[in-house]
Order: C-alpha cells, then structure tokens, then sequence
C-alpha cells in the first residue's frame, strides 16, 4: 500500500494522526497499515478474517474464549481472534465475493451486531443457511490451527461434502459444488490455475476398465525413482546447525529432487506425444508442486527421519522468531494438514504416480502449445486414478475424491512459498518437520488412531 493509500484510508474514519506508527491493530495491538472491513488493523488481522469468513471456517477454543490477543499470542487461538475481530466490529460483507484483493465497499465502515449473530457465525450456522451445506467443524487443540481451509476433505469420522460414488462411478458434488468452485476455480492466488475441472465436467463420460488401467499405472510407477534420497543428511551429535547450513541443505535437496523430476518427465509413457516447449513450460509451473508432493508421499519417511534430526539440531534466534510472517504461518498450517491427510490416507505408490501426472498435465498454463492433447492426457490419468482406487479400494468409496482433493492444497503452498523470504524457511521447515515427527510419534504410542487429528 502506497503513503497515500494509508493516509486515505485513515481519513475514511477521520483521524487526524499523519504517522502510521502511530495507530494500532484494534484486534492484536500490531501496526496497523489501514482501514480494512470497517476498523482499523494490521495487514495479519486483515488477512486472517477475510481467510476465516471467504473460507467459512469453524474454530474451537480449548480455554474459556477469552484468550489474549497481542502480536504474539494471535496465532495461538483462532477461535478469540475471529470473535475479537467480530466484537470489534469488522464487517465481513466488506468482503469482495470474488475473492480479489480490496474491500468491496470503501465506504463501509465498522457495524455493531448481535451477540446472537455472532454466536451464528462462530458456531457455523449461518454458513449452514446461506449455503444450505451440512456443518463441518475443524479442531483447534489452541496452538495452531491445523485445518484446512474449507477445502472438502474429511478427516477421521468428520462429513465429507463429496457423496460416495455412485454406480457407474461418476463424481458427485452435492451441495457443495458452488462452494468449491469459488474457491478453487474462482481462486485469485493462482489465475492461471483450473483447479480440479474434472470434477465438474468429465465424471460423466465413459472411462475405461480396470485392466487398461493397470497398463498404463505400471508404466507410470517404472518412470518413478523412488530410491532414497541421496542427499548426505546426517549429523554429528552435539553438532549444532547453522540458519545458512539448513538452508544450503534444503537448496541441495530440492536441487535433487528437481533432477529427479526432469528423468522422469523423459520416461513417460506419452514422452513423445508432446512437444519439448510444452514440457518446459510445465516443467516450470509445477516442479515445487512437485517437489511438494513427493515429500509428503513417498520420501516422508526420510524427510520426518533424516531431515527432521538435522532440523532438531537448529535453534532460531529470538529475530527470526519474531519475524516469522504471516503467510509462514498459513503455508507452515496447510504443509501439517496435509501431511495428517497423506498419512491418514497412506498413498500408495500408484496413486501417488497418477497424483504427480495429473498435476503435472495442467492445461491451464499459459503458452501452452497443444493445450488439446494436454486435455485429454490428464483426463485419461484421472479416470486411471479413479478407476485404480475404486478397484483397490472397494470399501473406501471417498478415498479418491479425497485424494484429489488434495491437489488444490498442494498448488496453494506452492504459490505462497514465494512470498515467504528465503530466511525464513529453515524456521518453516523445523517447524513443520517438528509438528509432523510429534504427531507421528503420538500416532504409534496412541490407542486410537483418530487422535492424530484432532
């Protein structure tokens, strides 16, 4: 935001004050930087209500909903900040409906409602109304919120929004398909992304049987090279790790992963159906989804082992601490939600080998130049997929809703990775890694499975 900009946003509610240091968040106490949804606050405070109401997310205190709001303590309770940010007036129907950035309304200023209403919206209800979808809840153990954004997927004995498959195996939304195409589909982080068309337009046409479908998975999982990581990981005891030894590590490791990517797109079974320019170009788009979705999947056991000891062995200064922003938070939230889905869903092999192709074959990107042939490429390995799944998994019927459900989450931490700076993500990642090991090892030690997610 511009001086201007600032100013003009103060002067919307008549302050006089020219410094910006001046004002304060009137939710956390921070800098504020303007006048966003009717009140005064910070860019953290502005994000994180537009996220919770376009998002309709459903929190949970674990105290008495009265937990403190500062700079540093915001993050611990997402349950009190969205109640504070509501008790303080900020209007959610300043929200633009498309989900671009900017009020829809500058004119629109704080508004004094019911506590009633506020019990409707922090309980769910009146998303239940408005949408007419079941209500669906997402834990907060009171440290973070390790949900995901309203993006469909179940956990444990929760509801999914996708119906079972019916009998001739197509994909049905039921009432949640408006809900999903805004915010997949009508996502302003990623334009150039479609994601999940198939869900909304190719379930209906005729797919082939299992036993093609099983010719073209083998083909897929020989492309794959799914030895160890050979990247050196291991660390002297007592040795302590460096902010730059951490990050030339992880740079190292993703340049591994890179290469590994580009052998592979030399395997494939369709190879030579497309051009050179077109895999370089979705090369280019999608190798940190892929990098991504590897390490959640097949090479998580050595990245919760050897890279989680070397991230142990990292102590953050109190700056870095203290400087971690707020789309690290985000990104480090979405990375432990769906490494609780891929374990929960344990991927196997072939379904992670059809995960990668489909999203490596997206046809939204832009300079494509057989956008065609990429079309129906990724709708053949979709119907693979779902014919592998429902094959393998007869008494899973949402297992592979639930699996491409995944994708979107994927496509969205990558694209928040770049605003993250380069400093920050040895912290992101001991932090990830931290989460992710304790709740692995609080799995294996646990009498019920279903503690993991909650």
């Amino acid at each position: 935001m511009t001086a201007n900009g600032f100013c003009g946003d103060l002067l919307d509610i008549g302050g006089q004050d020219e410094q910006a240091e001046q004002r304060s968040c009137l939710i956390c106490g921070d800098r504020a930087t303007g006048l966003h949804y009717g009140i005064i606050s910070c860019e953290g405070c502005k994000g994180f209500f537009k996220r919770s109401i376009c998002n309709k997310r459903i929190y949970r205190c674990s105290r008495d909903k009265n937990c403190e709001m500062s700079r540093k303590q915001r993050n611990r309770c997402q349950y009190c900040r969205l109640l504070k940010c509501l008790q303080m007036g900020m209007n959610r129907k300043a929200i633009r409906e498309d989900g671009m950035p900017g009020g829809r309304n500058k004119s629109i200023g704080p508004v004094q409602i019911s506590d009633e209403e506020i019990e409707r919206i922090m309980s769910g209800q009146e998303f239940k109304d408005d949408a007419n979808m079941p209500e669906h809840t997402w834990g907060n153990n009171g440290d973070s919120d390790h949900s995901s954004p309203g993006n469909g997927v179940s956990d444990g004995n929760q509801p999914s929004p996708v119906s079972t498959l019916s009998s001739n195996r197509s994909v049905e939304l039921n009432g949640y398909t408006a809900a999903l195409r805004e915010q997949y589909i009508g996502n302003a982080m990623a334009q150039h992304y479609q994601f999940l068309p198939h869900l909304f337009g190719y379930a209906a046409q005729p797919r082939s049987l299992y036993p093609q479908s099983h010719t073209l998975i083998s083909q897929l999982v020989a492309a794959e090279e799914l030895a160890p990581l050979g990247t050196p990981m291991l660390i002297e005891d007592g040795y302590r790790v460096t902010q730059v030894e951490l990050f030339a590590l992880l740079c190292r490791l993703a340049d591994e992963l890179l290469f590994r990517q580009i052998s592979w797109i030399k395997k494939l079974p369709f190879f030579c159906e497309l051009s050179i320019e077109d895999y370089t170009r979705l090369l280019s788009a999608t190798w940190q989804e892929l990098i991504l979705l590897a390490c959640l999947t097949v090479y998580s056991a050595q990245v919760l082992g050897d890279l989680a000891n070397v991230t142990d062995k990292y102590t953050p200064s109190d700056d870095e601490l203290q400087s971690f922003s707020e789309d690290g938070m985000e990104v480090m939230e979405k990375l432990i939600y769906l490494f609780r889905k891929f374990h929960q869903l344990k991927v196997s092999n072939e379904e992670y080998a059809c995960m990668k192709t489909i999203n490596f074959l997206n046809q939204d990107i832009r300079g494509l130049t057989n956008v065609t042939q990429l079309e129906q490429l990724n709708k053949r390995y979709w119907y693979v997929c779902q014919d592998y799944t429902e094959y393998k998994y007869p008494h899973q019927p949402k297992r592979f809703p639930e699996i491409m459900m995944c994708l979107p989450e994927i496509r969205c931490i990558a694209g928040k990775l770049v605003n993250i700076p380069l400093e920050q993500l040895p912290l992101l990642f001991k932090a990830v890694l931290h989460s992710c090991k304790s709740s692995l090892n609080n799995y294996r030690t646990s009498s019920s499975p279903c503690e993991l997610f909650y």
